[in-house]
């Protein structure tokens, strides 16, 4: 797993909360409203032109397919379900010779479409809605933005829905989410709720990362002991790596997917047409498999899965033909569970300092014609690709595995900022964009003093907003290269379902439209008015998602005399910003924030929103030096 810096203070995780409001916030702070958009579509269609009529959804109201295809019959029952979770209307299923019938909701599949595998058409009239497909995978994209047209939380005999033409299609192929659970555990019923994010958000790939230090969480039949012994751990630090001395829990903490509960999911994805790609980490962040074969290390062991964040020095041996043919075995076990046609492979954060001292590696050096271990590590992972080539399977891995060269087949995940992600499209590799500093959903997305313990970093939802996956780095001609981008959700810190939808939403609804919505269709100000219905569909839902979208913040600039100038901001739609001067917290009668604001350094500014959707509004705290 890429790792992450580690705040060793609070006072560190202010400063940095506050250097980067000063150097990352955007022009529309002070550009004013733009597009007030609230249809409330996330994420934002292609095309989206209204229409007269008003179409009035009802329990009379039927959904209809064209054909008796399964998937079809699949999609509308998935679409009965979502409009009963947000109305209490159940529909009726039925099929249609070709027409709409009445009150009804129309699935179709034409093949005179050229909006490709994702794409759709949704049209809503007096007398029905019509949804258009080439695909059933971009039929069942339209029901999910049908769901996004009723009125949340609406409770009546009668749904009303405006009439609108909708043309869309996403603008990358590749959308995706990590989730850590090797460092946490997640049960299977979790990790289908993940999956039914993902599909909520219009996203086509679930990254499960399944093996670390700290934990082997896939059951491989033939290594009985990789969840015997590597899928639990005997303890976990307490507070963050940088505390010491180190503290430990004591707490015997862990578990496993089986292959039938592994199957499960992976069919519960394709039905939500989400492609489960697994990764096994190699050679680094092995050492819970290290800890139930150590035979598989450089010095032999022994090893226990690993209670500590961070880097472990102990990776799989590369001069030892058994780390081999154990990799080759787990992976022909992994290959059969999983029928994406990539395997991730890892390939990040493995120190060599073992490779240096252990004659096996030194000898393979010497025999295979290596000059240092970085061409280890490369000739490590291309024997890897080569064995995953004979199963049709290509690899991914974490841009390190660029760094002696890699099959020219392989896709490069791009996490130590964009570097990676842009020398591998000039070199013609596919490309995922996924650079800690944009899209890692567990750092701050807050205050810090405000929020529960992350691990650091920050990452508002305008700042994920704001990011471009295509670097403005490429030509032309290599931006074809770059397939998409992912949010990833590592989980040191984050050990409960509950904090991890707090982690997840709302940034999901910004990663959502980087990666389906065009450029040119994308607006920050229409982007918030939007999440105010996205919120209340994430509580119908019974989410629990984040708030601090409507913390404030503030980006001050102050003068050789003394005087600063200080915007106060939030990430929320047309906030009602009050403050005070004196210490003490604002309240509704407090001065209102109307524009910059003139005081003198140093000063104490205290400003909490009170236009948000339910809760207290939270007070934010500024202090120059």
């Amino acid at each position: 797993m890429p790792n992450k810096p580690y705040m060793t203070t609070k006072k560190h995780l202010l400063r940095l909360f506050c250097l980067v409001i000063i150097f990352c916030l955007p022009l529309s702070v002070f550009a004013g409203q733009a597009l007030n958009d609230t249809s409330g579509i996330i994420p934002q269609p292609l095309s989206m032109i209204p229409s007269k009529g008003i179409f009035k959804l009802s329990a009379l109201t039927t959904i209809q397919t064209n054909t008796a295809d399964s998937d079809l019959r699949a999609i509308a029952q998935m679409l009965s379900d979502n409009i009963y979770r947000f109305t209490k209307l159940r529909l009726a299923i039925k099929k249609s010779g070709g027409k709409t019938h009445g009150n009804a909701i129309f699935l179709q599949l034409s093949k005179h479409d050229a909006l490709g595998n994702e794409g759709y058409r949704l049209a809503v009239g007096d007398d029905g809605i019509n949804l258009t497909a080439t695909t059933p995978h971009g039929l069942f994209y339209a029901t999910e933005t049908l769901v996004q047209l009723l009125p949340p939380g609406f409770t009546g005999n009668t749904v009303p829905i405006a009439g609108v033409n909708i043309t869309d299609k996403p603008r990358y192929p590749h959308r995706g989410m990590l989730l850590d659970v090797g460092r946490t555990f997640y049960p299977p019923d979790f990790v289908k709720k993940f999956i039914d994010y993902l599909a909520f958000h219009k996203m086509n790939t679930f990254h499960w990362h399944l093996t670390e230090d700290q934990g082997w969480r896939i059951e491989i039949k033939k290594y009985p002991k990789l969840t015997q012994i590597g899928a639990w751990r005997d303890g976990t630090i307490i507070g963050r790596l940088s505390d010491t001395p180190h503290r430990y829990d004591g707490v015997r903490t862990g578990g496993f997917y089986t292959q039938q509960q592994i199957r499960d999911i992976v069919a519960y994805a394709k039905q939500r047409y989400i492609e489960v790609i697994p990764e096994i980490e190699m050679p680094g962040h092995a050492q819970a498999a290290l800890a139930a074969y150590p035979n598989l290390s450089c010095s032999g062991g022994p090893f226990e899965v690993s209670q500590l964040w961070g880097v472990r020095n102990d990776i799989y041996c590369a001069g030892n033909e058994e780390t081999f043919t154990f990799i080759e075995n787990v992976l022909t076990e992994v290959c059969a569970l999983f029928p994406s046609p990539y395997i991730h492979i890892g390939g990040d954060e493995s120190p060599k300092i073992r490779w240096t001292n252990c004659v096996k590696c030194q000898e393979r050096m010497k025999a295979e014609g290596l000059h240092n271990e970085d061409e280890l590590q490369s000739y490590f992972v291309n024997r890897i690709a080569k064995f995953l080539a004979t199963k049709n399977k290509k690899i991914i891995g974490w841009d390190e595995i660029l760094n002696s060269g890699v099959t020219p087949d392989a896709t490069i995940m791009s996490w130590r900022g964009t570097k990676g992600g842009i020398a591998a499209a000039k070199s013609k590799h596919n490309v995922i964009m996924a650079p800690e500093s944009m899209v890692y959903l567990d750092y701050y997305q807050g205050n810090p003093e405000l929020e529960p313990l992350a691990i650091g970093g920050f990452t508002t939802l305008q700042k994920i907003y704001n990011y471009d996956p295509t670097p403005k780095e490429l030509t032309p001609d290599e931006t074809k290269y770059i397939q998409g981008a992912e949010g990833t959700l590592w989980t040191e810190y984050i050990t409960k379902p509950a904090y991890a939808e707090y982690m997840l939403m709302p940034r999901m609804a910004a990663l959502s439209e980087i990666m389906w919505t065009q450029p040119g269709n994308k607006n920050w100000e229409g982007f918030k008015a939007r999440m105010e219905k996205q919120y209340k569909r994430y509580a119908v839902l019974g989410v629990n998602y984040s708030k601090s979208a409507y913390q404030v913040q503030q980006q001050a600039s102050i003068d050789s005399a003394k005087k600063a100038n200080v915007i106060l901001f939030t990430n929320s739609y047309q906030p009602d910003i009050h403050y005070t001067v004196d210490g003490t917290n604002p309240v509704l009668s407090s001065a209102k924030y109307n524009g910059v604001l003139q005081v003198s350094a140093p000063y104490v500014i205290k400003a909490a929103n009170f236009n948000t959707q339910g809760g207290q509004a939270q007070t934010s705290t500024f202090k120059s030096n």
